[in-house]
């Protein structure tokens, strides 16, 4: 996975880097290009399936983008927001213990103890059983 991860860093790194001695010109025309790679997929009739790794780059992009450029997106504005609401949810929810964890044995001695040490605080003769 990590190895996975550095060869994904590094290719962007290298594509970022050849990008950058590049005309306008050819950048320009790699817009138009994948712009109408776009229209095609928008053409298809079977909707393209997002994996989770799609919706969390696609929803954390939007973030960074305008709105008025959401045009290029294949999903709606909405689904956007629904995608980075559940990716903000999953971040700070996390499954809880229902209930409060049980007393330990020598805990409870101890209270009982104390309890019947000191009758005048508290209910004693309740805990002493």
């Amino acid at each position: 996975m990590f190895i996975t991860l550095c060869y994904v860093v590094l290719q962007r790194v290298l594509q970022l880097v050849t990008l950058r001695f590049r005309s306008i010109e050819f950048r320009e025309l790699e817009i138009v290009v994948l712009r109408h790679e776009l229209a095609v997929l928008r053409r298809q009739v079977r909707r393209p399936s997002f994996t989770a790794a799609d919706r969390v780059f696609l929803s954390a992009v939007s973030r960074l983008l305008p709105r008025c450029q959401w045009t290029s997106f294949l999903v709606t504005p909405a689904t956007l927001f629904r995608w980075h609401r559940r990716l903000v949810t999953w971040r700070w929810t996390y499954p809880r213990p229902a209930g409060r964890r049980p007393i330990g044995r020598d805990l409870r001695e101890l209270i009982r103890r104390l309890a019947c040490e000191n009758p005048r605080c508290g209910t004693s003769a309740s805990l002493a059983n």
